[in-house]
């Protein structure tokens, strides 16, 4: 009797023995992944590493040792290294390489200071998962620390990294320089265009770091070198008492920044610092995040469209109590090689409260923004910049602010930089040498010091701010065993001061990317 895969047509019977070839070979694979244990207090280099009667004891024998798709390296909870985890072995899409946590009781704690730059390396490699361990840097600040550092250089395209559920804290690095602290991903090719492509960092808690919580570094950001990285997703993170920046993505198209809770940014660091922004990129956006508490006016914002970059948007966040305001968008004068100038920002549905000095800065030669549907609240006795143009070898052009709501207990001025003092602006009435900066259906409540001509305006200079719940959920680092509860309490208040504020519910959007031929821009 014939069987019934000779009934088929030859080309069925090919796809069928070629379908059945590739689950084989998966099943194989799956089969022959390992776990392997380390345990600083009972492990053994001696040993197989197979169980955790027979665990490693260092992380080094790790760091040797060939593994294979699928493996997973599991840390013993309790466990405390004086020396780095470093990982340079990839796996591949369906079976990827894995570092975990093993037993009941504290996080594995990798504690790298005086001892290596990094407590946690992955270099060159793809396919890769750190989790669940707990990563501290300490040391005198003679050089740039990491907590996690990613690094690919001259490879090509690294797939499939993801660093989750990580308690990363004290890392002192130096805040001369912004490619240090946290976490940081960096993709170098001078030889090899080189990017990241599906690169996740979500659910972690950054603390005490310097200089940048989360960052992302590339040198393919030129004209003639755009080689971004792809799907980046920067979610559900929590960072405070920041060095300087918050997070910054660099030379990335489409990167998702989403939920991220960024409170006290620029805590030590000098010169110009932000809490969440980014930096050549495309299609950035950054969506449902709260930045607050942002120390120091040279710049320090809560929220930054920066420059060499096009289409960025910032929507349903929460920006307060920041220095330096609640929004930059920048750029100096754009050229042919490394800076394309800032395009098409769209700073949409966002609401600020008690942000300082400067709410909406437009600096330098901006171009093609758009500001709307925003609701800012400036407080009793608060005396600010509501929107303000300064120079940065150029001026802003067509940027259209309609539709937000200027509700203002204190008082708000409006104009043009004619000088500095410090970190602080000196303005005088009117935008020129800025043009078409439009204003259209906003409303000014309260005292608004040289409103600039909006046709369809609603004005109300006797206003009184209501009473409404402003308090946001908070978070001890020092305390965090319950991260997760914390995250979902603050995503729901999020998403219910945001339709309440904006009269409107919540719909986040989906990151963008350019089509995969656009190699240049």
């Amino acid at each position: 009797m014939p069987s019934v895969i000779s009934q088929f047509s030859p080309g069925l019977r090919r796809n069928f023995l070629l379908c059945a070839a590739i689950i084989g070979l998966t099943a194989a694979n799956a089969a022959s992944a390992a776990s392997y244990y380390v345990n600083a207090t009972t492990g053994d280099d001696r040993n197989t590493g197979l169980s955790d009667t027979q665990a490693w004891r260092t992380l080094a024998r790790a760091r040797d040792f060939p593994f294979q798709p699928g493996d997973q390296l599991l840390l013993a909870s309790g466990s405390v290294w004086r020396e780095p985890l470093v990982l340079s072995r990839s796996g591949r899409r369906d079976a990827p390489i894995s570092v975990g946590r093993t037993g009941v009781g504290a996080k594995p704690r990798i504690d790298a200071g005086g001892v290596s730059p990094h407590a946690v390396l992955i270099r060159n490699a793809e396919f890769v998962s750190v989790s669940g361990l707990e990563v501290t840097n300490d040391g005198p600040p003679t050089g740039p620390r990491y907590g996690v550092f990613v690094s690919a250089e001259n490879v090509g395209v690294t797939r499939g990294i993801r660093i989750s559920d990580m308690y990363i804290h004290d890392v002192r690095g130096t805040n001369d320089r912004k490619d240090n602290g946290g976490i940081v991903f960096q993709a170098l090719g001078l030889r090899l265009r080189t990017r990241f492509e599906g690169l996740t960092v979500e659910r972690n808690i950054i603390w005490r770091v310097d200089r940048s919580g989360i960052a992302g570094i590339s040198d393919q950001v030129t004209t003639a070198r755009w080689f971004p990285s792809r799907q980046i997703i920067i979610r559900d993170n929590y960072l405070e008492d920041i060095g300087g920046d918050g997070i910054v993505p660099r030379g990335t198209d489409g990167a998702l920044i989403e939920h991220n809770i960024v409170r006290y940014a620029a805590s030590r660091a000098p010169g110009y610092n932000v809490a969440i922004w980014q930096w050549s990129t495309d299609n950035s956006l950054m969506q449902l995040n709260e930045a607050a508490f942002t120390r120091g006016r040279y710049d320090g914002q809560g929220f930054d469209s920066d420059f060499n970059s096009r289409r960025t948007r910032i929507i349903y966040n929460y920006s307060h109590d920041n220095a330096g305001g609640f929004l930059l968008i920048c750029s100096p004068r754009s050229n042919d090689t490394d800076n394309l100038g800032n395009r098409g920002t769209v700073a949409r549905f966002n609401v600020s409260r008690n942000d300082g000095t400067r709410i909406i800065q437009l600096s330098g030669a901006v171009t093609d923004a758009l500001v709307e549907r925003n609701v800012i609240h400036v407080g009793k006795g608060m005396d600010v910049q509501m929107v303000v143009a300064t120079e940065w070898q150029g001026w802003a052009s067509d940027v259209r602010l309609r539709h937000n709501l200027f509700a203002v207990a204190g008082t708000a001025r409006y104009g043009r930089e004619v000088g500095r003092s410090g970190p602080d602006y000196l303005i005088a009435p009117g935008f020129l040498p800025a043009e078409q900066i439009k204003f259209s259906d906003n409303q000014y409540l309260g005292l608004h010091i040289d409103r600039p001509q909006d046709d369809d305006a609603v004005v109300k200079p006797d206003y009184k701010p209501p009473v409404v719940d402003w308090a946001v959920p908070t978070f001890d680092p020092a305390k965090p065993d319950n991260f997760a509860d914390f995250l979902a309490r603050h995503r729901s208040w999020m998403l219910a001061m945001l339709a309440r504020e904006l009269g409107r519910p919540v719909e986040l959007e989906r990151a963008r990317g350019s089509s995969p031929f656009e190699l240049r821009r």
